[in-house]
């Protein structure tokens, strides 16, 4: 149940979008989407290795 208040209501989710003007986010919020980023960083690295290895196994087999 949502709160007479909006502290009470639900935070949505955050989320980063490139070029956003920072000026208006408190060090707390910076510090929680520089973490976000970073994450998301480690995913598309992992993504890309995955992709990397998939096809040097494809290159190898074509290449027999």
């Amino acid at each position: 149940m949502v709160g007479l208040f909006d502290d009470d209501a639900p935070r949505p989710a955050t989320q980063h979008v490139l070029g956003q003007d920072l000026s208006t986010l408190s060090l707390h919020e910076l510090s929680e989407r520089i973490a976000l980023l970073r994450a998301e960083i480690e995913r598309l690295e992992a993504a890309r290795s995955a992709k990397e290895a998939s096809r040097a196994q494809a290159d190898a087999v074509f290449r027999s």
